[in-house]
């Protein structure tokens, strides 16, 4: 029966994948012929993802390797599998049960919700798995894992011991003090009420303002204030009793602990040391806060003075620790301004005692002082800023500038003369609040500003497991590819904070620690695996007949213990076996960060702590393919928590790739309109195109950029294969096995050498994790030496009546077929295997296909390889120069040659007839010398010259180049003065610079083109 026509793509990759997973086909070991081992990780997409391009792009990445190891006879496992995503995932099912007007999650309470979750990812959590298999993703979906897997609660369907991985880490790091309790700052999302990672947090800037506000000095003192410029000369001079300072975050002032100047900055020197007042809050409780020298704040940006609110800004937190500053929380979890404890009043007393030095705060006290002014609590953030900004500036302590000031960001307007009709300017000042774009943080999630808040959190003591992960990179047991991707490992983890890993959330991993208050009444923690435990670690503390009751949370153990103290049971002695009640405990209510239980996935989805056969053959794994933007996040911790936990690196390479983006560069995103769907590419071109296009844009440390006509180019290109193998089929040349020909005619000699050479190229870029290069000799010896020169050259040995050459080049065809589909297989998989099931009886699909080991030793014959090679030579400058002289197509044209030697004489005598048709040359005359009016193509020590001064009308051509390269002219010179202008590629986005730059190259081509084409008629004359 006869190939389609085309292949279709919709029909046939359903089919095709089936049959891959109902064969085993990507089982761990499938296809295994030799001991070694190959083993990627594929970086868990969360469970409730949708596949995006940045996924397409990475897992068609790891596909490829892994389907070239498969087919090389590895013994080779992907594993797949998800992340619990505990954002995100607590976020859908909250939205569900709105949408489907169900109890909140507190109303229903931790459990009742936790078994919805579960609920939830039982029917929809397997979206993205379908979708990667549409991708042609070859993993071992048998052993799919989930960072959740066997947790509390998880239904039938749902077991495995991840989780008992997780806390069995925990466990054993809090014993080793590897893990804490403590008060840090984290970036808080007051929508989800949690600590939020860097990489969930969204800089984006937006229109904002920076008010500029006088704090006035302690006891009416004054200063001289002095500017000068740079040579000393001085600017401006007056008397002041205040300090300026400038803030985009007027609501936090609140907070201030003390006011920051640089040790090098003349104009505030006398005031070191010295105290200011906050300017804002009832009067006769305004707070006193000390001025300090710290070499945070720029002289030269603002005032020069800043406003240290150390627990509501990254930077100020730092200057407060380094200075002793104490940290004054202000806003609850809802990001409103806080409403407990005691009143303004006291808290404010003790705040300034604190800061005149008579008393030394805690960093528990001073998180208890409640800083807001009692009128002020409760109140919205931005309510708080408005109301804060009025009270201020209603006091007179706004600083105050000309209307006309430029730094307002409002349009100044001319004065119109009285006598025109107009009245004078109005030059009341008006404070001065500057109009300037800021960068303000936002929840990738909720989209709500996040806020730096000062909050307790469970930690990692990064700093003493970060050694061993910096030594793996140093001395070469992980390599990082690119390398620059190093610079930034090593910057990172040698400047590395304590790692947040606590999150406020419901859906996760609990933390293993339960709290009971002491023999003295203060609070206890206890660490282990179960609650039974934990139970009798209580026990041994507290003693054998002590009783214990499980409450909800801190708040219900404190209401018990009160009731316990107000009945006079005695928490001071030791023998608390006397107590008449239970002592009450409850279990930490938050859950691990996501990262932790991820920083274990190599070891957790091979068994870990089970020392399984997968562990021993598959750990360390091979290669990590992953983004850059998670080589901190994700690849560092990985590191580290695999060797402080089973003192192994987890992989020896890491892949880093950049972020997918469009066609002119820019970042995808929906505001934009340029996201592009993977699922709409495959439903329009086919996964086999979109997969080759990743392939093809791989380059090492490149930008992505995926441009559409390029995959439908690559869908053209699936079409020339398809077309190839169809006419080989119609000549006889398919499915006649028979192993390696040995053929005898040059053409068939020469392309079993091709193939050796394409052969070589893509081992050893692939294993290089070049995976462009792989691409491109690909579709160059596919597209241009088969489909191109090999299939014309075999024509006349294939309809020729020379029966033996027919033969041999039916077998040589059926081979080199062959060779196309399993070289391209690993980068697409779909319109190969249907092929190789369509050309020929196979004993085994070609996802399994055996993988060549054929070399250009083996192979190349170099007497074939230079007569083919002199033939398309000629072929080609024929064709070239035809085309730049615009030499009508269709038109043969006679040939003069000199200095034609032998093996010239030769090539041309046995390839005559193709050489003729393919260069459209009517006949061949050997001269002495070329008349004037030729154009010449040198190949090897030949000159061959086209007479064309009859048949193109050369002056028009040279106007028509000269007039082209004129107007081309005159683009260089613009693009070279955009890239000479140092403002353009300062403040330009760089996918704007990178473009002008590609423009300016493939103009520069042009030019070089049009440039050869008028020494070309120069020759004619």
């Amino acid at each position: 029966m006869a190939m389609e026509k085309t292949f279709d793509a919709a029909k046939a990759e359903a089919r095709i994948y089936d049959a891959w997973d109902s064969a085993g086909a990507f089982k761990a070991g499938a296809n295994a012929s030799r001991d070694d081992s190959f083993c990627i990780m594929i970086p868990p997409p969360n469970v409730t993802g949708s596949l995006h391009m940045g996924h397409a792009f990475n897992n068609t990445l790891q596909d490829i390797l892994v389907r070239w190891h498969r087919m090389r006879g590895f013994d080779t496992l992907w594993q797949p599998g998800q992340d619990h995503a505990g954002i995100a995932t607590q976020m859908v099912v909250e939205r569900q049960l709105t949408e489907t007007q169900q109890p909140t999650r507190r109303e229903m309470g931790r459990e009742a919700f936790l078994a919805k979750v579960w609920e939830w990812k039982q029917d929809s959590g397997g979206t993205i798995v379908n979708q990667l298999k549409r991708l042609g993703a070859s993993c071992d979906w048998s052993r799919n894992a989930f960072t959740m897997s066997g947790a509390e609660g998880a239904p039938a369907g749902e077991d495995g011991n991840f989780h008992d991985a997780v806390i069995k880490v925990f466990v054993e790091m809090y014993n080793k003090g590897l893990i804490y309790r403590g008060k840090r700052l984290v970036n808080w999302d007051p929508h989800f009420e949690t600590a939020i990672s860097d990489l969930e947090v969204e800089n984006i800037e937006v229109a904002g303002h920076m008010w500029h506000f006088k704090y006035p000095l302690a006891g009416g003192a004054t200063y001289t204030y002095v500017e000068k410029d740079e040579d000393g000369a001085v600017l401006f001079e007056e008397e002041r009793d205040y300090i300026s300072i400038a803030t985009t975050r007027p609501e936090t002032m609140l907070g201030d602990g003390a006011v920051a100047v640089h040790p090098s900055d003349a104009r505030y020197a006398s005031l070191i040391g010295k105290l200011c007042e906050i300017p804002v809050g009832p009067k006769e409780h305004r707070r006193l806060i000390p001025i300090i020298a710290d070499d945070y704040p720029d002289p030269d940006f603002g005032s020069g003075a800043v406003k240290i609110t150390g627990a509501h800004d990254f930077n100020d937190y730092q200057v407060a620790k380094r200075n002793g500053i104490p940290l004054y929380r202000l806003l609850d979890t809802r990001g409103a301004l806080r409403a407990d404890g005691r009143p303004y009043a006291e808290c404010a007393k003790i705040a300034q005692q604190a800061a005149q030095g008579e008393v030394a705060l805690t960093e528990a006290e001073a998180d208890a002082l409640n800083l807001v002014p009692d009128h002020l609590r409760g109140l919205d953030r931005a309510e708080a800023r408005t109301a804060v900004v009025a009270e201020i500036t209603d006091e007179g302590l706004a600083v105050m500038t000309d209307p006309a000031d430029p730094r307002l960001g409002k349009p100044v307007k001319a004065p119109v003369a009285p006598e025109e009709g107009g009245e004078p300017r109005d030059e009341t000042p008006v404070p001065l609040v500057e109009a300037k774009p800021i960068m303000q943080p936002f929840g990738d999630r909720s989209k709500v500003v996040i806020e730096p808040m000062l909050t307790d959190q469970w930690f990692v003591d990064t700093a003493k497991i970060v050694g061993p992960a910096l030594d793996a990179v140093r001395d070469g047991r992980v390599r990082i590819i690119p390398e620059s991707g190093e610079k930034t490992y090593y910057h990172w983890l040698e400047n590395i904070e304590p790692w947040c890993i606590s999150r406020q959330l419901w859906w996760g991993h609990q933390i293993p620690v339960w709290h009971t208050p002491g023999l003295g009444g203060e609070w206890r923690s206890f660490c282990a695996p179960t609650e039974a435990d934990a139970l009798k670690q209580m026990h041994d503390f507290f003693g054998e007949d002590a009783e214990f009751l499980l409450v909800e949370d801190a708040a219900a153990a404190e209401d018990m213990l009160a009731d316990l103290l107000s009945q006079g049971t005695d928490f001071t002695g030791v023998d608390q076996r006397r107590r008449a009640q239970a002592i009450p405990f409850f279990r930490d209510p938050d859950v691990l960060d996501t990262w932790f239980s991820s920083g274990l996935w190599p070891i957790g989805t091979l068994g870990w702590p089970e020392q399984t056969p997968e562990l021993a053959k598959y750990f360390p794994t091979n290669v990590l393919v992953t983004g850059q933007d998670i080589l901190f996040f994700w690849v560092a911790r990985m590191m580290m928590m695999q060797l402080a936990v089973v003192d192994e690196v987890p992989f020896h390479d890491v892949y880093l790739h950049g972020l997918v983006r469009d066609a002119k560069g820019k970042k995808m995103s929906k505001s934009l309109g340029n996201v592009v769907d993977p699922l709409d590419i495959i439903d329009e071109y086919g996964a086999d195109a979109l997969r080759f296009t990743n392939a093809a844009m791989a380059s090492l440390g490149g930008v992505l950029k995926l441009d559409m006509q390029r995959i439908a180019g690559y869908r053209n290109f699936g079409t020339k294969l398809w077309n190839a193998a169809r006419f080989a089929e119609m000549n006889g040349a398919v499915g006649l096995g028979g192993g390696l020909p040995t053929p005898q005619a040059t053409v068939n000699k020469w392309i079993l050498g091709e193939t050796a050479r394409v052969r070589e190229t893509v081992d050893a870029a692939l294993a290089d994790y070049r995976f462009n290069d792989a691409a491109q000799a690909l579709y160059a010896f596919v597209w241009g030496v088969v489909c191109d020169w090999y299939v014309e050259f075999s024509k006349p040995l294939l309809q020729g009546e020379d029966g033996p050459a027919k033969l041999e080049t039916q077998a040589t065809m059926s081979w080199v077929i062959d060779q196309c589909l399993i070289l391209l297989h690993p980068i697409m998989p779909f319109i190969t295997e249907e092929l190789w099931g369509t050309l020929g009886a196979r004993q085994k699909m070609l996802v399994h296909g055996d993988w060549p080991t054929y070399t250009t030793t083996d192979l190349l014959d170099a007497g074939a390889d230079a007569e083919m090679s002199w033939a398309i030579s000629l072929i080609e400058g024929v064709r070239s120069a035809r085309a730049q002289m615009h030499v009508p197509v269709g038109l043969y044209v006679p040939v003069l040659v000199t200095g034609l030697d032998a093996a010239g004489q030769g090539a041309w005598d046995r390839n005559e007839t193709l050489i003729k048709r393919l260069a459209r040359l009517e006949s061949l005359t050997p001269v002495d010398g070329f008349p004037k009016g030729c154009i010449t193509v040198p190949v090897g020590a030949a000159s061959f010259g086209l007479p064309l001064a009859d048949i193109i009308d050369v002056g028009e051509e040279k106007a028509r180049l000269e007039k082209a390269l004129s107007k081309l002219g005159k683009e260089l010179g613009g693009l070279r003065g955009r890239l000479r202008n140092p403002n353009f590629v300062d403040s330009a986005p760089d996918e704007v610079v990178e473009e002008t730059r590609e423009n300016l190259r493939a103009r520069e081509e042009e030019e070089a083109r049009l440039k050869e084409a008028l020494a070309r008629l120069a020759e004619i004359g």
